[in-house]
């Protein structure tokens, strides 16, 4: 697939009680950009997010995934090339093992055994979780649960990467290895987040939604010290950019590059 390109043209989405939760996006992401999703619950970033991975058909406009229109002609295939890790990792955690649910996507794309078992290793070592690979997942806690579910993504070996808030239920330890995780990965990235200072460090470019609509495109470190968008969009600056209560001076942030 050529330059894993995301775009989106003229895209709404009705659902059928009548709300409206899309109105007019327009975006393209490039191959190997890492983009941040922001707004306020409601605000339609899960709605676009499924719309992506071909859960959820535009009422119109037109979804592009690197050379194909996203249809139901080209689903297969485009699913091959994109991941997405639902914010609930028990949506996607329901086979006995880690292995086995690891394993689930590579045997759907019809891989050799021995390919499968590479596979599943190579994922849960990038997540660094390889010990729990016999562990039942419904045991595990709910940082290994987010760590295993990636890994079940990572296995179909995808070239763009979605997001559903990842950190959200996470001690900070596992916040910070997510992080770390993250910003390993060349894939194109597309995370949707209430966590701004996540986004800060991970994303350098950031779309703003407000009621079903693009607000904003543009910079991250520039859009998050616009006070009035965030304010209007329901967010607000992150830590790392507000005043330090003890010193009253601004912490200077991490920025992604």
């Amino acid at each position: 697939m050529s330059h894993h390109i995301v775009q989106a043209d003229n895209l709404h989405y009705t659902y059928p009680d009548g709300t409206l939760g899309l109105d007019n996006i327009n975006f393209k992401i490039h191959h190997g950009e890492s983009v941040a999703l922001v707004g306020s619950n409601g605000a339609g970033k899960s709605t676009l997010l499924l719309h992506l991975i071909g859960c959820l058909t535009p009422t119109r406009g037109d979804i592009r995934i690197g050379d194909y229109p996203l249809n139901k002609k080209n689903l297969k295939s485009i699913r091959r090339s994109v991941g997405m890790v639902f914010q609930d990792p028990d949506d996607q955690l329901f086979m006995p093992t880690v292995f086995d649910d690891v394993a689930f996507g590579p045997i759907n794309l019809g891989l050799p055994e021995a390919e499968i078992e590479k596979r599943v290793t190579a994922a849960l070592e990038t997540v660094g979780v390889p010990h729990l690979i016999k562990r039942s997942p419904q045991k595990l806690s709910g940082g290994e649960k987010r760590s295993v579910a990636i890994a079940t993504v990572l296995a179909t070996t995808p070239d763009i990467l979605i997001m559903d808030e990842p950190s959200s239920n996470l001690d900070p330890a596992s916040r910070r290895r997510l992080i770390h995780l993250l910003k390993t990965f060349t894939h194109t990235k597309i995370i949707a987040t209430h966590d701004l200072d996540m986004a800060l460090e991970i994303c350098g470019r950031t779309i703003v939604l407000n009621n079903g609509k693009i607000v904003a495109d543009g910079q991250t470190i520039q859009l998050f010290q616009d006070v009035k968008l965030l304010e209007m969009s329901g967010l607000e600056k992150p830590l790392t950019m507000q005043g330090c209560p003890v010193c009253s001076k601004e912490h200077p942030p991490v920025i992604a590059r």
